[in-house]
């Protein structure tokens, strides 16, 4: 089917509790020195989940539970990188490639600034761009709510979909 438009834009959004004593994996990186890890029925890679809604999203395809429903066995504790490289395939059986990403995460904790570049060269291989195609940054809710307790992990994530071409 011809691309009807040259390009599509999608947005994601994806929150998890938090709780100490789970590993914390973000952006397909396990996060070793992290004081807690997200509260989850898969890996409860938030980035991910985020990432994966905002490609589906800009093809005007249903969420990540309708793929992976939350309370299927076979879905307990899956890599969602998995759950990336889906969504990536749903967005190529439109015609459509991924441009570029742009990710930011919401948390006190744990810090993640020296995991940046891995998160973007693990994301980048997954959506088939180079690394600089990929922009993940941190930043925490000033002490506000729920997120600035440290209760959990919040994430917002934009894409970029090209017809046929990638970044």
């Amino acid at each position: 089917m011809a691309n009807p438009l040259p390009f599509r834009v999608g947005i994601g959004y994806d929150v998890h509790r938090v709780e100490a004593g789970l590993p914390c994996v973000l952006g397909g990186v396990t996060i070793v020195d992290a004081p807690v890890g997200c509260v989850a029925h898969s890996d409860g890679d938030v980035v991910a989940h985020a990432l994966a809604d905002a490609i589906l999203g800009a093809c005007a395809l249903p969420d990540i539970g309708h793929y992976f429903p939350p309370g299927d066995p076979a879905c307990a504790k899956i890599d969602s990188m998995k759950i990336v490289a889906r969504a990536v395939a749903e967005a190529q059986k439109k015609g459509y490639l991924v441009g570029n990403a742009d990710i930011a995460i919401i948390a006190e904790r744990p810090k993640i600034g020296k995991y940046v570049p891995a998160m973007c060269e693990r994301l980048a291989l997954e959506l088939g761009v180079p690394a600089d195609c990929v922009g993940v940054k941190a930043t925490t809710n000033e002490k506000l709510g729920d997120l600035g307790a440290g209760k959990g992990i919040a994430v917002f994530a934009n894409v970029l979909l090209v017809a046929g071409t990638g970044c």
